[in-house]
C-alpha cells in the first residue's frame, strides 16, 4: 500500500503492536514534518486490534509514500529489522526508526539528513518525555538526567570498551535512531529477538561500532517518547528493564504495557 509519487532515498521504519489507539498522533506527528521527503513503512507486528486500519486510512491523505508491512513473529527487534530491510529492498539508502508510542519533532527527518549530510553512518538522537502526558517535573527533568546517567555508565563498561569498536559508546534511543542502508546491512542490523530478549537498540549500536567510526550522538533529532511503561512500572523496574533486561514481569503478556 502506497500513496502517490516514487519512493524517496530516505525512509521512516515505525514497528507497531496492537496500538490502534496511539499511531494515529504518531502518524500526524509525521505528517507534520518540515521535511516530508521520505517514504514510511509501518511494520504490523502480528497486531490483533485496527492497528492496519488506521494506518490504510492515514495512508489515502499522507504526504509521502506509505507501506504497511506485516510481520507475524512478535518482537520489536524482528519488527524493526523486516521494516528495514523491506525498505532498503524498495530502494531506501537513508533509514530512521521512531515507535508507534512516540511523537517525533517537527524537524525530526531535517535534522536526520542534516547527519547524513555530513557522513554520519549512524545517529543517535534525543528523548524527551511528551508533553501531551503532562509529566511531573520530576519526569520532566530528573528522568532525563538520570538516562544520561546510565549513558555514561554503559560508555565506560568493559564490554563496551572492546578494542574492536571503531566509535566510541553513545546513548542510543530505538525510538531514535537513523543509519545508512549501507552500514545496517554491513553491521547484520537489528537482532530478531522478542522484546523481553536483549535490547534490540543497543545491539545494533555495539553491532555498528564494530564497523563504522562515524557513529554520533545527535542531540537536535529529537522524539517525545510515552511514559506508560514508567508509570506502569515504576522507576527501578524500567531502568532495569533498559539495564539488559535485569527486570522482566513475572506475565510476558505484561511486556507489552499498554
Amino acid at each position: 500500500m502506497t500513496a502517490s509519487g516514487s519512493a524517496p532515498l530516505l525512509w521512516a521504519v515505525l514497528p507497531a503492536y496492537n496500538e490502534e489507539a496511539g499511531i494515529g498522533a504518531t502518524l500526524a506527528a509525521l505528517a507534520s514534518q518540515t521535511d516530508t521527503g521520505f517514504a514510511l513503512a509501518v511494520v504490523d507486528n502480528a497486531s490483533t486490534d485496527a492497528t492496519a486500519a488506521v494506518v490504510r486510512r492515514f495512508a489515502a491523505t499522507a504526504p509521502f509514500p506509505v507501506h504497511l508491512v506485516h510481520e507475524e513473529e512478535q518482537g520489536t527487534g524482528t519488527a524493526v529489522d523486516t521494516g528495514f530491510r523491506y525498505a532498503v529492498a524498495h530502494g531506501a539508502a537513508l533509514l530512521v526508526r521512531t515507535d508507534a508510542d512516540c511523537l517525533p519533532a517537527a524537524d525530526w527527518i531535517a535534522a536526520a539528513r542534516q547527519e547524513f549530510a555530513r557522513g554520519t553512518e549512524m545517529a543517535c538522537g534525543r528523548s524527551l518525555p511528551r508533553r501531551d502526558e503532562r509529566p511531573s517535573p520530576a519526569e520532566r527533568y530528573l528522568l532525563p538526567v538520570v538516562v544520561r546517567a546510565t549513558a555514561l555508565y554503559g560508555r565506560y563498561r568493559t564490554e563496551h570498551r572492546h578494542p574492536r569498536y571503531r566509535a566510541p559508546y553513545v546513548l542510543c534511543h530505538g525510538h531514535n535512531l537513523a543509519i545508512t542502508a549501507d552500514l545496517y546491512l554491513r553491521c547484520g542490523g537489528t537482532p530478531r529477538t522478542a522484546l523481553e530478549g536483549p535490547p534490540e537498540d543497543v545491539v545494533l549500536l555495539n553491532r555498528a561500532r564494530e564497523h563504522s567510526h562515524r557513529i554520533v550522538r545527535a542531540e537536535r533529532m529529537v522524539v517525545h517518547t510515552s511514559l506508560r511503561r514508567l508509570r506502569a512500572w515504576g522507576t527501578r523496574r524500567t531502568l532495569l528493564w533498559c539495564w539488559d533486561r535485569r527486570y522482566r514481569p513475572a506475565d510476558p503478556k505484561q511486556v507489552h504495557v499498554r
